[in-house]
C-alpha cells in the first residue's frame, strides 16, 4: 500500500479588502501609544528647566562679580553750571531717542544725595581728571574729589596732587592699623572686662535670690563684686588711655578734598578705608582692589546699614546654624523612619502618620516660624529663664530669639524631607539581607545597626543634602526666632562657655532681604544683593558638595554588598 503524502497548500493571499482594513488600522495608531511625544515634552520641560537655572545663576554670577570691579570716575558740568562727579553704573535710552546715565556721585555729608541721573542733552562738558579720588569711608559712604592738600598736625605739607597721594600711601596704612588696634580695644579688651563684671554681678544677685541679701554667701558674692569692679576700673583706665593715645596720633593726620563743585573738605585718615585715582589704574591695579574688596567682603563687618563692608557675621552664622540644623534634624530623622519602616505594625494608623508627615511638608515656612516663637522662645525658653537664668530677669536669655530655637524651628521644617528619604533608603535594603542576619542568630536592632543603616546611609545623606539645600535658605522663619539686621557679637567667641546659642545672628538670606527692601540707598545696596545671592549659593553647593562626597564613599563601600 502506498504511502500517504500529506500535502499543505500555500496560504492564500489576504483579499484586498482585508489588506486595506490592516494599513487603515496602522495608520490609525496614535503617536501618544509610541511614547514619542512624551519624549518630546519630557525632554522639551527638562531643557526649559535647565535653561531658566542656567539664566539665573548667569545672571547672579556676572551681576555679583562685576559689583566690585572699579570704574573709572567722570566730571561732568550741566547746564546752569551745576558741575558732578562720579561714577556711572548704569545707562538708559528715553523715549525721544536720547539717554540718560544713572551717577553715583557720594559725598552725601556734603549733598544728601547718593546717586543722580545724568542726561546726555544737559551735558555740557564730560571729562575725567586725571587725580580723581574715590574714597571709600568708615561712614557717609564713598567720597569723590580730587587732592590739594595733606596735612599733619594742622600744617600742610604737601599740594601737589602727585606729592599728596603720595604722602597718603605713606601714612595710610599705619592709621588704618591704628584705627584696628583701637576696634579691637574697645570691642574685645572693654568686652572681656565688661563681662567679667557682669558674671560677678550675676552671682551676687543669685545668692541675695537663694539666701537672701544679709546672708554669708550673699555677703562673699558682694565682695567678689567690689573686688572684680575694683580691678577692672585701673585695667579700663588703661585701655582708656591707650585708645585715647591712639585717637590722638590718628587726628594728625588729614587729607584735603575738593568736590567737582569746588567745595573742599579734610578728611581724616583713619576714616578712609580705601582710596585709589580711578582713572589711573592700570588692570594689575583693577584686580588689587577687586581681590581687596572681595576680601573685605569675606572677612569683614558690615558698615552702612549694610551696604558697605563685609558679611563676615552673616557667612558665620549661616554655617552655624545649617550644621546646627543638621545635627539635630538627621537623628530625629532617623529614628522616626526606622520606627515607621522597621518597628512599627503597618496599618491604618502608621499610614496616616505618613500622610501627616507628607502634609507637613507642604506648611508654608513661616507657620512654622510662627510656631518656633510661641513654643521655643516663650514657652521653653521662658521656661529656661526662671528655671536657670533667674539673676538675668527681666532680661531674657533663652526667651527671646536665638541660634538655638532658629536651628530647632528649621529642624522641624526640613523634618519631613529626612523621614521620607530615609524611608525610601530603607526600603531599598532587599529583605534577603535581614533575614540572612536573623538566620545567623542576630537580633533585630543588631540587623538595623550592622546591615540595613550602612547600606541605607547614602539615601540617608541624600535627605540631609536635601535639608541642607532649603534650610539655608530660608529667610521667614528666621526673621520670628532670631535672625536680626546686624549683630555685633558672634555665637562664637573667647569667652565662656565659648558657644553662646541664645545670641541672636546674622544670616545671609535675611541679609539679602534686608538689602533689598529695607536698605535707604537701594541703588547702591541692589549690587550687593546679587554679590550676597552669588555668596549664598557658593555656600549651599559647598556645603551639598561635602554631603555628595560622603555619599559617595559610603556607596563605594557598600556597592559590593549591594550587588
Amino acid at each position: 500500500m502506498s504511502p500517504v503524502v500529506e500535502t499543505r497548500s500555500a496560504p492564500s493571499a489576504p483579499a484586498p479588502r482585508q489588506r486595506s482594513r490592516r494599513r487603515l488600522t496602522r495608520r490609525r495608531t496614535s503617536l501618544f501609544a509610541h511614547g514619542e511625544p512624551m519624549v518630546w515634552l519630557t525632554g522639551g520641560a527638562l531643557v526649559i528647566a535647565l535653561a531658566m537655572i542656567a539664566g539665573l545663576l548667569l545672571l547672579v554670577l556676572g551681576q555679583g562679580g562685576l559689583t566690585f570691579w572699579p570704574k573709572p570716575l567722570d566730571r561732568f558740568v550741566l547746564e546752569g553750571g551745576v558741575a558732578l562727579m562720579g561714577e556711572v553704573t548704569s545707562s538708559e535710552v528715553l523715549e525721544d531717542g536720547g539717554s540718560r546715565q544713572l551717577v553715583r556721585t557720594g559725598n552725601y555729608d556734603l549733598t544728601q544725595v547718593h546717586f543722580t541721573w545724568v542726561e546726555d542733552s544737559n551735558v555740557l562738558e564730560r571729562s575725567r581728571p586725571e587725580w580723581g579720588l574715590v574714597l571709600e569711608r568708615q561712614s557717609w559712604g564713598r567720597f569723590y574729589g580730587e587732592p590739594r592738600a595733606f596735612l599733619i598736625d594742622g600744617e600742610t605739607v604737601a599740594e601737589d596732587p602727585a606729592q599728596v597721594w603720595t604722602r597718603f600711601e605713606q601714612f595710610h596704612p599705619g592709621t588704618r592699623e591704628r584705627y584696628e588696634q583701637r576696634k579691637a580695644l574697645e570691642t574685645h579688651e572693654i568686652g572681656r572686662l565688661n563681662a567679667r563684671i557682669e558674671s560677678a554681678r550675676l552671682a551676687e544677685k543669685s545668692a541675695e535670690l537663694d539666701s537672701g541679701a544679709d546672708s554669708p554667701q550673699w555677703q562673699r558674692a558682694h565682695e567678689r563684686f567690689v573686688r572684680v569692679q575694683e580691678q577692672n576700673e585701673s585695667e579700663f583706665d588703661a585701655i582708656r588711655e591707650e585708645i585715647t593715645q591712639l585717637n590722638a596720633e590718628n587726628e594728625r593726620y588729614g587729607l584735603v578734598l575738593e568736590t567737582a563743585d569746588g567745595t573742599r573738605t579734610t578728611l581724616s585718615l583713619a576714616d578712609v578705608v580705601r582710596a585709589y585715582p580711578a582713572n589711573q589704574l592700570g588692570f594689575a591695579d583693577k584686580l588689587g582692589v577687586y581681590l581687596s574688596r572681595w576680601w573685605e567682603f569675606l572677612s569683614d563687618d558690615p558698615r552702612e546699614a549694610n551696604s558697605e563692608g563685609g558679611v563676615f557675621p552673616a557667612i558665620f552664622g549661616t554655617v552655624v546654624m545649617t550644621l546646627l540644623m543638621s545635627i539635630v534634624v538627621v537623628p530625629f530623622g532617623v529614628l522616626a523612619a526606622l520606627y515607621l519602616r522597621e518597628y512599627a505594625k503597618q496599618g491604618t494608623i502608621v499610614s496616616m502618620v505618613r500622610i501627616a508627615v507628607n502634609n507637613l511638608a507642604g506648611v508654608p515656612s513661616i507657620a512654622f516660624g510662627v510656631f518656633g516663637l510661641g513654643f521655643f522662645c516663650y514657652i521653653i525658653g521662658a521656661s529656661m529663664d526662671e528655671l536657670l537664668f533667674e539673676a538675668r530677669l527681666p532680661n531674657p536669655t533663652y526667651g527671646k530669639g536665638g541660634l538655638l530655637w532658629a536651628a530647632l524651628t528649621l529642624a522641624l521644617l526640613t523634618l519631613p524631607v529626612v523621614i521620607v528619604a530615609t524611608e525610601e533608603a530603607l526600603s531599598a535594603v532587599p529583605n534577603s539581607m535581614r533575614e540572612g542576619s536573623y538566620a545567623c542568630g542576630a537580633t533585630k536592632w543588631q540587623t538595623i545597626r550592622r546591615i540595613v543603616l550602612p547600606r541605607a546611609a547614602p539615601g540617608i545623606m541624600t535627605g540631609m543634602i536635601l535639608a541642607i539645600a532649603r534650610g539655608a535658605g530660608e529667610v521667614a522663619p528666621l526673621m520670628l526666632v532670631g535672625a536680626v539686621k546686624l549683630a555685633p557679637e558672634l555665637p562664637l567667641d573667647g569667652n565662656a562657655p565659648f558657644l553662646h546659642p541664645e545670641r541672636s545672628f546674622m544670616h545671609l538670606g535675611f541679609h539679602i532681604f534686608d538689602l533689598g527692601f529695607q536698605s535707604q540707598n537701594s541703588e547702591a545696596a541692589k549690587p550687593m544683593v546679587y554679590t550676597t545671592t552669588l555668596l549664598l549659593i557658593g555656600i549651599v553647593v559647598s556645603l551639598n558638595v561635602l554631603a555628595v562626597l560622603v555619599r559617595g564613599r559610603l556607596r563605594r563601600r557598600f556597592m559590593t554588598a549591594h550587588i
